[in-house]
């Protein structure tokens, strides 16, 4: 199966004094660009989410948002006794100076700095908790990726077997085409003799005129043979269906990229389609190769937010 590179997925775990919270947000890209905003106190996950996401995705511009809530806890509303007692004799020891010095409230005293350092953050437990946050939000950017994957399959199909009619339309046009172009050079001999020569078949034997036209037939032929075109379009329809449909090339050429080997494949398709067009020996296949072009680059346009 093929996956798309554009696909969002967000996930958040919570602990006792935090909750956190990731986001990953793909688009197209050559290669695996991931991009991290963090703050600071998360930064030490960033080694292990380019692990995770490195093994997990081969390509796509991914952007990693990471973000973090503290919860007061039951913890945090405790005063430490000998803290308080330490507390108690420096404002003793200021009233000397200052009688009328205020006695700190308590919510002073719950978010004194000294008070609040004894309570830091867990930065460990906080990293392994983006991790598994973003774990859970990459299986849901994979879950998104193979499902617009598929319906970009499933256009990429639909032109496919498009062009599968159009090649076969112009190999049953093929022989008629020939036909045509035999009985326009044999009008156009005609008009030669006679105007050259009034009555001028009587000058020129049957055979001659035979071996003439034969020559002129074989010369159109060579030039718009496309049957080595339409037989590697063929080809090309088989392998790319095979791609679509599998995920993977057929039996006897390298694995890679799906993106990458349908980009080529599509340089591939449109090629000879630019030499049916050079060759085109009558209206229709010229149409023909204009609607093949249209539809190569439309697959194209598609397979560029294909892994």
């Amino acid at each position: 199966m093929l996956d798309s590179m554009t696909a969002f997925g967000s996930a958040q775990v919570d602990l006792d004094d935090v909750s956190v919270t990731v986001e990953l947000r793909s688009v197209n890209s050559r290669f695996l660009d991931l991009q991290f905003r963090l703050p600071e106190d998360l930064r030490l996950a960033e080694a292990p989410l380019r692990e995770l996401l490195g093994a997990a995705l081969a390509r796509g511009k991914v952007e990693v948002r990471a973000a973090y809530t503290r919860r007061a806890s039951a913890e945090t509303g405790k005063l430490d006794p000998q803290w308080l007692q330490s507390l108690a004799q420096e404002l003793q020891a200021a009233r000397a100076v200052f009688p009328h010095a205020a006695e700190p409230t308590l919510s002073e005293l719950l978010n004194w700095p000294s008070q609040r350092a004894s309570a830091g953050p867990d930065l460990q437990a906080w990293s392994q908790a983006v991790v598994e946050a973003a774990r859970q939000a990459l299986a849901q950017l994979q879950q998104a990726r193979r499902r617009e994957g598929q319906r970009l399959a499933a256009v990429m199909m639909d032109c496919a077997r498009q062009v599968g009619d159009i090649v076969q339309k112009v190999e049953t046009l093929l022989p008629q085409l020939l036909a045509d172009h035999r009985e326009k050079q044999a009008a156009k001999l005609r008009d030669v003799v006679e105007q050259a020569f009034p009555g001028g078949f009587a000058h020129i034997g049957g055979a001659e005129l035979s071996e003439r036209l034969a020559a002129e037939a074989t010369l159109f032929s060579l030039r718009i043979d496309v049957a080595e075109e339409l037989a590697r379009l063929r080809s090309h329809i088989q392998e790319l269906e095979h791609i679509l449909t599998r995920g993977e090339p057929a039996a006897g050429k390298r694995a890679g990229s799906a993106g990458k080997r349908l980009d080529f494949l599509f340089q591939e398709m449109n090629r000879e389609a630019n030499t049916l067009g050079s060759k085109a020996g009558g209206l229709e296949v010229t149409r023909a190769a204009m609607d093949l072009k249209l539809l190569i680059e439309q697959m194209r346009e598609q397979a560029q937010n294909i892994e």
